[in-house]
């Protein structure tokens, strides 16, 4: 039988042209089979294992399914998170959102409203980081609620976070928040044919494209955005690479002041903020 460190170099090689981390994927896929952390996994190297049930996975990955559907489980703010297509898989850039949400949280009781909160990685990161806070979480799809709130179970948050089906603003009509966060589709539809397969063939459509520039779904929150933030209330929102300009006319159209971005780690400008006028 082979060692495990001929299995993971086997599977490194067959994922380069997958993954641009292919040696990682294939130490999570193997970690996850062996139910080993990956500093065991890297010291019983020379152990001999049977890999049947590691190819499997290794095959599933070789198809371009994302890993985190293949482990079922992705890791957002430190917390486990299950994960299940269609529903976007959270991304690191998504954590720079839940940054910039606590700088402005100012009080303890804040009202805070996700929208389309997908897995409930922000709604559940806001209500573990802000013990005191209310939070409503939206979401258009209601398989993507239902995985909310197996999460929010999970983490000991479903009393903290009410989950509420609809589209936008609907649900939550007549109400006003000192916090407004969204993760909203922002990808133009014209990118399509130059995304990666494990997006393009794997994660809900409805969760990435909103029209020719991509911020169709951005100027509805901007536009009625203010019509449910307190006074001094903030809308923060995801947002593409280039998309920084367009979406800072948009603020500014709109009457909001205190108009910011926060850079991601790659340097991009990928949270969009502004403020309603107190």
């Amino acid at each position: 039988m082979p060692t495990i460190r001929a299995t993971l170099d086997d599977a490194t090689k067959r994922l380069k042209f997958i993954t641009e981390s292919p040696r990682l994927d294939a130490e999570l896929l193997l970690e996850h089979v062996l139910k080993l952390d990956r500093a065991q996994l890297l010291a019983r190297e020379d152990e001999e294992i049977s890999n049947k049930e590691f190819e499997l996975l290794l095959l599933r990955r070789l198809a371009s399914e994302p890993i985190a559907y293949i482990l079922e489980e992705w890791e957002f703010f430190s917390m486990p998170l299950s994960v299940r297509p269609p529903t976007l898989v959270p991304r690191p850039e998504t954590e720079h959102l839940v940054e910039a949400a606590l700088q402005r949280v100012s009080i303890a009781q804040s009202r805070i409203l996700d929208i389309g909160t997908g897995t409930g990685c922000v709604a559940l990161a806001m209500a573990q980081e802000v013990p005191d806070c209310i939070v409503v979480a939206t979401d258009i799809q209601g398989h993507n609620l239902a995985l909310a709130q197996e999460n929010a179970e999970r983490h000991n948050l479903d009393g903290r976070i009410e989950f509420r089906l609809g589209s936008l603003f609907e649900p939550v009509s007549g109400e006003t928040f000192d916090i407004i966060c969204s993760n909203p589709p922002y990808i133009p539809e014209g990118d399509a044919p130059r995304l990666s397969l494990d997006i393009m063939e794997y994660e809900d459509p409805i969760a990435l494209f909103s029209g020719t520039d991509g911020l169709d779904i951005v100027r509805e929150l901007v536009n009625q955005g203010q019509d449910f933030l307190t006074p001094g209330g903030y809308l923060l929102m995801e947002i593409g690479q280039g998309q920084y300009s367009a979406v800072a006319n948009l603020l500014e159209e709109n009457g909001y002041d205190d108009i910011g971005f926060q850079a991601d780690l790659a340097g991009i400008e990928r949270i969009a903020i502004g403020r309603k006028p107190a």
